[in-house]
């Protein structure tokens, strides 16, 4: 089996004062497995690249575990932090630019300093986009209130990586169903929907070179490209869109492997979209990177098609 040299785009880390944000979804983890994650997510050094190492990953795009500052209430304190975890991770970047890329944390509360943050971001620091932790305290951004900050985005031609998120409410089917509603379910759904609003609202119509990533095999959006197509023109409750639904994603909407090792999900994934829009990724530490690794190094694909996975797409995407 070849192993290919791979980028990945899913891997966090932990600023320290960051770490109550996440208390919510940790504390459903085993004590131990805790400590672990926490060892691993703050370390820059040996723990992380002899992980890569071992995997062939050349390169990893670091961000921020969430959610972040999509939690936090404060406009005023979620701008600081924002910046203050951009700096920091700056920092440590520096100390292994070899090895080390960044995603920045934006304070999406305000449109506006979401913006001036992500051009500081990348044309200061060198960081190629940003990953968002889904909603806002439950504000989405397919409103016209975040137009200026698509329009800042698409003129960086940087990409956006949206992450998962609890729920602003749980759907009632999950409502009395904790098990569902994070990462085993209630995360994609709320993703997709929220991938789905940007769409369906019409912003990659707006802004036609806008790319959002999405993790998870897509967050399952590219095995429903056909309904969406069926269903829409059936019922499009009064939305027009320049394209049909289905070719908005694999251009503006492009996908990662991440958390989802399964051989017939990845080939149906480059039948649906094409090679190009498929991204090799961990979700470190939440997943294994070893079966990431061995997931992709042996996927029945041509090894061109698995070259352009591992590195050639997000290279690409991200200027490398």
């Amino acid at each position: 089996m070849k192993t290919f040299s791979k980028i990945a785009l899913e891997e966090h880390f932990m600023m320290p004062g960051f770490e109550a944000y996440s208390k919510r979804f940790l504390s459903h983890i085993e004590p131990s497995a805790q400590r672990e994650l926490a060892q691993r997510l703050a370390d820059f050094d040996a723990l992380r690249l002899e992980e890569m190492d071992r995997a062939g990953i050349e390169l990893v795009v670091l961000s921020q575990s969430g959610p972040a500052v999509q939690a936090e209430p404060d406009v005023e304190k979620a701008i600081g932090l924002a910046k203050d975890n951009n700096d920091f991770l700056a920092e440590r970047i520096a100390r292994r630019p070899d090895r080390y890329a960044g995603f920045a944390m934006l304070p999406m509360q305000d449109p506006q300093a979401a913006a001036r943050e992500l051009q500081r971001c990348v044309k200061e620091l060198g960081f190629k986009g940003s990953l968002v932790n889904g909603h806002t305290l439950g504000r989405y951004y397919d409103g016209r209130e975040y137009d200026d900050f698509w329009a800042c985005m698409q003129e960086l031609d940087v990409p956006m990586y949206l992450h998962p998120i609890d729920a602003w409410r749980p759907l009632h089917a999950l409502s009395d169903f904790p098990v569902l509603q994070g990462a085993s379910w209630g995360w994609t759904v709320e993703t997709a929907s929220h991938a789905l609003r940007l769409l369906f609202g019409g912003v990659f119509d707006r802004f036609p070179r806008l790319k959002i990533i999405l993790g998870h095999m897509g967050e399952g959006l590219p095995f429903q490209r056909w309904r969406f197509d069926s269903r829409f023109a059936a019922y499009p409750f009064g939305v027009t869109l320049q394209r049909k639904p289905s070719e908005y994603i694999g251009t503006n909407i492009v996908i990662t492997t991440s958390g989802v090792c399964s051989h017939p999900a990845l080939l149906g994934a480059v039948g649906e979209m094409g090679v190009e829009a498929v991204m090799f990724s961990v979700d470190y530490p939440y997943e294994s990177t070893e079966l990431a690794a061995q997931f992709i190094d042996s996927a029945p694909l041509e090894p061109a098609q698995l070259e352009a996975i591992c590195r050639g797409n997000a290279a690409r995407l991200l200027k490398l």
